[in-house]
């Protein structure tokens, strides 16, 4: 094959290479924000997000579940700010056969987080037994009435009172300020419940975030796919070519 018939081929190559960087090193100015409950758990005296829905998810006696209102993107994650272990959530509660007690941190966010600017209720710990069987989303109820909607936990205790993970177009300078630690006082007496695990809310518990231009992920991953099959085709006609001309 002579240079003059090389050089269009690299330079495809060279154009498609390039087109695939770009589409893959793509994002968004800034990712979209959403008001919502996120759901935690404490690991090793820490708050680490759950790895599953609180409806998938059958915490062990001894465990604490921490839930946290907030408006946040995908790059900002809103932690209960109060860290509460077992035994000062649990530790007055005694042990009672065919139920666990399970620690339940509740933090209703900041009036910055509420979407009227609302104060909203003071953050909680709930000492909840319940049955042995119990998936976290029963846990929570032991905080109150839950509104859930499309899966989703929107409303704990009647808070708040509407809307459902609403995107947030513009954060405000008081949301986005760094949270300041609260205390939480230890609960005086244990609620009880033998409610049987719940199906009530079987998504995770933060909604699904596209990017700030509307096109999601799979859109990206869809591009850069159609771009290597471009370049496995141009590669073929390529090697055809020195056979010819071998």
């Amino acid at each position: 094959m002579s240079f003059a018939h090389r050089v269009p081929v690299r330079v495809a190559l060279a154009a498609l290479l390039a087109a695939a960087i770009s589409i893959l090193s793509l994002a968004p100015a800034h990712a979209a924000a959403y008001r919502f409950w996120g759901f935690y758990q404490l690991a090793d005296g820490k708050w680490a997000f759950a790895q599953k829905g609180p409806d998938q998810i059958v915490p062990e006696d001894g465990s604490v579940d921490g839930w946290r209102f907030a408006v946040a993107d995908m790059n900002d994650t809103r932690f209960p700010r109060a860290t509460l272990t077992f035994d000062q959530v649990c530790g007055s509660t005694a042990a009672e056969t065919g139920k666990k007690r399970v620690g339940l941190v509740i933090d209703f966010g900041r009036p910055a987080d509420a979407a009227d600017g609302a104060t909203p209720p003071e953050p909680q710990a709930i000492c909840a037994v319940v049955d042995s069987t119990a998936t976290s989303t029963d846990v929570l109820a032991a905080a109150g009435d839950l509104r859930v909607e499309n899966g989703l936990v929107c409303a704990v205790a009647g808070y708040p009172a509407t809307d459902c993970g609403g995107e947030v177009k513009e954060l405000s300078a008081e949301a986005k300020a760094a949270d300041t630690p609260v205390q939480i006082s230890a609960p005086s007496t244990a609620p009880t419940t033998s409610a049987a695990p719940s199906a009530a809310a079987t998504a995770a518990s933060a909604p699904a975030v596209e990017t700030s231009s509307g096109t999601s992920t799979a859109a990206y991953v869809i591009a850069a796919l159609a771009l290597l099959a471009l370049l496995i085709f141009v590669v073929a006609r390529s090697r055809a070519a020195n056979r010819r001309d071998a």
